[in-house]
């Protein structure tokens, strides 16, 4: 008992510009379509172990991470995330020091204004 397909977007942004087509996903009646069915019938992956979602958080529903088993609505937007290229915390890490370093100058060059 196949209920009326809902339709979604898919934009896949793997493979560098976003790609984003509109999907037609069906559902069994009195079930909820979740984000696991439209991966698999989009042709993307076939088990929430499929080596194409190994990353963690590899995809969302409008910009929001979800689980596999989510629930998907008509006219979502399915996103399909690459991976990042740098690591967030390596970067806050180096800024944080840099913002550390700079302080550490500016007192010494106070100290040094001082002396003369």
């Amino acid at each position: 008992m196949a209920s009326n397909p809902i339709e979604i977007l898919i934009c896949d942004a793997r493979a560098g510009e976003p790609v984003m087509r509109l999907f037609q996903l069906k559902f069994v009646e009195g079930e909820r379509a979740t984000v696991g069915q439209a991966l698999i019938q989009a042709g993307i992956a076939s088990s929430p172990e499929d080596p194409v979602l190994a990353r963690k958080g590899c995809f969302g529903v409008f910009g929001k991470r979800k689980d596999w088993d989510s629930p998907i609505y008509a006219d979502d937007r399915l996103e399909l995330y690459s991976p990042l290229l740098i690591d967030p915390k390596t970067v806050r890490r180096k800024k944080a020091n840099q913002n550390q370093d700079a302080k550490f100058q500016v007192a010494a060059a106070k100290r040094k204004a001082r002396r003369l």
